[in-house]
């Protein structure tokens, strides 16, 4: 791992000594698994059960936070047999879907939905003959139950048909009372209202955590990356990591440490439970 800076260094030095009261959020793809052309291939890392099993016993609670839905992400590597794992041993692992509407946890064995969100069915019917305007009728669209996602990147030229697009959605998705969500050259519709960030807070009041730190690699992740940051100016210890790669840099001024990918992460949570542990011995 590289610390953006020495107050980030101090910042992991202070979160291990406050890691029993902590809790670690992770972003899915790019972070836990890697990105793949087709986003219902993706798998969590091979080895990311052990390590959230190890690091869930040295921390308050471990949250999965997915753009994807809540029961594919749960499927996509076992991550439900890790989190039964884990509330078994008497700790907690949370799931949440589509940025925070869907839930699931290793105490509550299911997971909570709301209804799609009005205005959704009609945009995705439109959405093939507003590709076709722009060239793109051979985008994979992900249709996720309560969003749609348009993902460009099997098309030839992928940044340039994702540049195109994006305002074109963003004023459709207006007209449907919906919003954008940008990523890695993947565009999601969904509802307003809900949003990483808004996880990030309710984690804090719901298990009134003593820490925080955020794993993420995307824009999805900002606005969790600004709920920890206000905790941070509250006086919490709190830690911002950025699963770094090419095609998105958005997080990396906001972090105090920067990882390579799952392979990165999954590292630095091992040292993470390494560290605390090693106190509390």
């Amino acid at each position: 791992m590289e610390f953006t800076s020495e107050e980030g260094e101090q910042r992991y030095a202070v979160l291990v000594r406050a890691a029993a009261e902590a809790v670690v959020g992770l972003d899915f793809d790019g972070t836990l698994a890697p990105i793949v052309e087709d986003p219902e291939a993706a798998h969590i890392h091979p080895e990311a059960g052990g390590v959230l099993e190890a690091l869930a016993a040295q921390v308050l609670a471990v949250a999965v936070v997915a753009g994807r839905p809540a029961r594919q992400a749960l499927d996509l590597g076992g991550l439900e047999q890790v989190g039964n794992a884990i509330g078994d041993a008497g700790k907690e692992l949370y799931l949440f879907g589509q940025y925070g509407n869907e839930r699931w946890s290793s105490t509550n064995r299911r997971v909570i939905s709301p209804m799609p969100p009005h205005g959704l069915a009609s945009f995705t019917a439109d959405l093939p003959r507003l590709l076709r305007r722009y060239g793109a009728e051979k985008a994979h669209i992900e249709e996720k139950g309560l969003a749609v996602a348009v993902h460009t990147r099997r098309l030839p030229d992928p940044a340039s048909t994702y540049d195109s697009l994006l305002p074109a959605l963003r004023e459709q998705a207006a007209r449907h009372d919906l919003v954008v969500e940008p990523g890695k050259q993947v565009i999601e519709i969904r509802s307003p209202g809900v949003h990483k960030g808004i996880v990030v807070e309710t984690l804090v009041e719901e298990l009134q955590a003593g820490g925080f730190v955020f794993v993420g690699d995307d824009l999805g992740d900002v606005e969790a990356f600004e709920a920890v940051a206000a905790l941070a100016k509250s006086g919490m210890p709190t830690l911002l990591v950025c699963s770094a790669s090419d095609e998105e840099s958005a997080l990396v001024a906001r972090s105090d440490v920067l990882v390579n990918g799952p392979e990165g992460v999954l590292a630095l949570l091992r040292q993470l439970t390494a560290d605390a542990a090693a106190l509390r011995a």
